[in-house]
């Protein structure tokens, strides 16, 4: 599942429906789905293509996209800022309402990470 199936086999899956035969038919013929054989005969009708539709969001256009540098510059300027804090500020600072979850994956995606403990705990446990 999640991956996209070669061009040329979902053509071929179309074209042997179009020849008359059953969706069954065509999924026991090609080792595809029931499933698969209806979408693709269904996107065809739709579109006139078989094109996959693009993965993912693309990227960069979330509703932290705008305030990543900010995230940044504040965990740089208060390290011990939790992420319950962040968003708070986040709602506060710039009317972004965000869930903590969502905070956390921009932190780690700029390379961030959470402790859970103060450094000074971490020291003492070692």
């Amino acid at each position: 599942m999640g991956r996209t199936l070669p061009m040329a086999l979902r053509q071929r899956v179309v074209a042997f429906v179009e020849e008359g035969h059953r969706h069954r038919s065509a999924a026991a013929q090609f080792r595809v789905s029931i499933k698969f054989v209806n979408d693709m005969v269904l996107l065809k009708r739709r579109t006139g293509g078989l094109e996959p539709k693009p993965q993912g969001n693309g990227g960069g256009h979330g509703k932290l996209s705008g305030v990543t540098d900010w995230i940044e510059g504040r965990i740089t300027e208060k390290r011990d800022l939790t992420l319950d804090e962040l968003v708070v500020e986040l709602r506060e600072a710039h009317g972004v309402e965000a869930h903590r979850v969502s905070v956390w994956r921009r932190l780690r995606g700029l390379g961030l990470t959470h402790k859970k403990r103060p450094a000074r705990r971490r020291a003492e446990a070692a």
